[in-house]
């Protein structure tokens, strides 16, 4: 069997006694060659497999848009709430509003009082708290308001006398109790009955306006409230 040097490590012949290399005797230094073995390569020891949990994946737009959908519904809402509420105010509106074709003549009536307008309605002197102007045409404006608080009553009229003329009566009629104002083309003269009642007249004439007359207004209010 061939060999080899113990020295060296040279092939030995198996009738060589020296080897030829390095001159060491064979007997000496000679080393059998052992069969060659195949040898397997190490293998790391199998780990069993076990599956990791994933975690699930977030919908982070979902939660938006339930919440902007809550949003529309509670807006959407409050718009029909809204709208109901105005339908009823008009509704309520509507019933308590009332015009004559005939005459023209409007009138609202409300929990907290009445409104009317006629312009062919006719008021005495007490309604007024004063005089009618003689000869005085009643013409469009005139109204008549009663509240649980109070009432006042509005009448327009013209006449052909002048400014100065209508507030010389008046005066005469309210007396040194009567506050005047005076102007080149109107006067205002009012007077107050106690605390809780007054008139006033409000007097203009301009020649642009009511065809040149002279316009008169008589205010009258009265308070029901205690003194």
């Amino acid at each position: 069997m061939a060999g080899f040097c113990a020295n060296c490590g040279a092939a030995l012949p198996s009738d060589n006694q020296t080897c030829v290399a390095c001159g060491v005797p064979a007997a000496t230094g000679a080393a059998t060659a052992a069969a060659y073995q195949p040898v397997a390569p190490a293998v790391a020891p199998t780990q069993p497999y076990i599956a990791q949990p994933t975690a699930a994946p977030v919908k982070s737009g979902g939660g938006a848009l339930k919440i902007i959908l809550i949003v529309i519904v509670i807006v959407a809402g409050l718009g029909v709430l809204g709208m109901a509420a105005i339908g009823y105010t008009a509704w309520r509106v509507s019933r308590a509003f009332h015009v004559n074709n005939k005459n023209g003549q409007v009138t609202l009536n409300t929990p907290g009082g009445s409104y009317s307008a006629n312009p062919s309605e006719t008021y005495t002197a007490s309604d007024l708290g004063t005089d009618i102007y003689p000869g005085a045409q009643s013409i469009r404006g005139g109204m008549k308001m009663d509240l649980p608080t109070g009432s006042m009553v509005t009448a327009v009229y013209s006449t052909s006398d002048s400014k100065d003329t209508v507030l010389a009566f008046y005066k005469s009629r309210f007396g040194s109790a009567a506050s005047v104002f005076d102007t080149a083309d109107g006067a205002i003269v009012s007077m107050g009955k106690g605390q809780q009642e007054s008139v006033m007249v409000t007097i203009s004439a301009k020649p642009s306006e009511n065809d040149g007359k002279t316009k008169i207004v008589i205010v009258h209010t009265k308070s029901y409230k205690a003194s």
